[in-house]
């Protein structure tokens, strides 16, 4: 049987007017968007905030294990969160205790510990914790804790058996591609995924290749100065990213653009079909965003180079965070020029066919032919196009066009 899809997140503000929702249309929100937290950023870089959010009675904490997260029946519909205590044995009691400064002096790279991250805080939980900062802020926090045995010594021991009595429990980490948590869920999960998957890919300085260290809630590596590890005085060699604006490595986002083309007379889409999609299997084109280039310029070139269309205007429609690893799918709507329709697959191997499909046909398969990649189709597809779900940027972006977004009173 086909998964169940959630229910997609609702817009910011969505019962407020404005020119722009008069003009525009109602804005579209993603899955994987659409956070119940307030990520506070501001505040990463004070230790006794975060000192304090750890071991609040509201504060809970996001399991990884392997990037999967903790949730609570195979369904994999919603997160298991669990508390402070559950956690310590793997954290510690405190580490947040100490400012950045004493931490980057006291770095010790023959010490293990467990990532953790900061996420943020929902706001209208009861009784959540109040900081006086600025301004007083209130919320429940949230981590995220990657729990995955690594290496050896007392963090990998108290990962194991922590995960061991959480699945005596009932409880179990997700499989593959988690794309049936409710969406508040999914969310979280994705600044959690995203987050913990940078700091695994960044051991080391990009710069000296000396370890680096986790600061700033798990949103900041550093290159510290020196080493307690290191024989003699502990100091470590010259590295250029402890000067100037450069002192510091961030996370990552790679920009990607996935597009719905509209042919000239607005009758037909453009869709296309890589070689691993199952039998029948359609979506729009997609691809990376290159460096020096606009999100309109990436549409033309990725567009050409895989079907051999040219696209003439392009507008953008809405975006997706998507955590696989670290990519923002920003959709956009183009239209081609009307003497550069002919589809060519010569340029680029990518896709194994792309083809115009009438409005009427993808109508058509949006209403009975929509399931996740690896899934079955569902029980009333007797044949034709089977196209991505609703938690997919791609459908929304198929959905706005065949509903009219091309029309002279086109809306998003």
């Amino acid at each position: 049987m086909p998964h169940l899809q959630p229910a997609l997140p609702a817009p910011a503000h969505p019962d407020v007017d404005s020119m722009l929702a008069r003009k525009f249309g109602r804005e579209v929100a993603n899955y994987f968007s659409g956070s119940p937290l307030n990520r506070l950023g501001f505040l990463r870089s004070e230790h006794l905030f975060l000192s304090q959010a750890l071991n609040h009675p509201t504060t809970s904490f996001l399991l990884c294990n392997e990037l999967q997260p903790l949730v609570q029946s195979k369904e994999a519909k919603r997160i298991q969160w669990v508390k402070f205590d559950d956690i310590k044995d793997v954290i510690g009691e405190d580490p947040f205790a100490k400012d950045e400064e004493t931490v980057l002096k006291e770095f010790d790279s023959g010490k293990s510990s467990a990532q953790l991250v900061f996420l943020g805080v929902e706001e209208n939980a009861k009784g959540g914790l109040e900081y006086q900062g600025k301004n007083l802020y209130k919320g429940a926090p949230f981590f995220a804790v990657d729990v995955t045995p690594r290496g050896d010594g007392k963090v990998k021991d108290a990962c194991t058996a922590l995960i061991k009595k959480l699945e005596e429990q009932g409880t179990g980490f997700g499989k593959g591609r988690i794309m049936e948590l409710e969406a508040g869920d999914a969310a979280i999960y994705a600044e959690a995924r995203q987050m913990l998957d940078w700091n695994a890919r960044n051991p080391f300085c990009a710069q000296c290749g000396q370890p680096t260290l986790s600061v700033n809630g798990g949103f900041k590596r550093a290159c510290p100065p020196q080493d307690v590890a290191t024989p003699a005085s502990g100091a470590r060699k010259p590295c250029a990213t402890r000067k100037g604006v450069s002192n510091l490595s961030f996370p990552r986002t790679d920009p990607t653009v996935i597009m719905a083309i509209v042919n000239h007379a607005g009758t037909h889409l453009l869709l296309g079909r890589s070689k691993r999609f199952p039998p029948a299997w359609y979506s729009t084109l997609a691809g990376f965003a290159e460096p020096a280039e606009s999100i309109e310029e990436a549409v033309r070139r990725e567009v050409y180079e895989e079907a051999g269309v040219l696209v003439g205007r392009v507008v953008i429609h809405s975006t997706q965070p998507w955590p696989y690893p670290a990519n923002l799918m920003i959709g956009a709507i183009g239209q081609s020029v009307p003497d550069g329709e002919t589809i060519d697959l010569g340029n680029d191997p990518e896709l194994e066919d792309a083809r115009w499909c009438s409005f009427d046909e993808v109508r058509e398969a949006l209403k009975i032919g929509v399931s996740g990649l690896g899934d079955p189709a569902p029980p009333e597809y007797k044949g034709g196009f089977r196209l991505p779900p609703e938690t997919a940027i791609a459908n929304q972006l198929m959905t706005s066009v065949v509903n009219g977004f091309v029309g002279v009173e086109a809306k998003m």
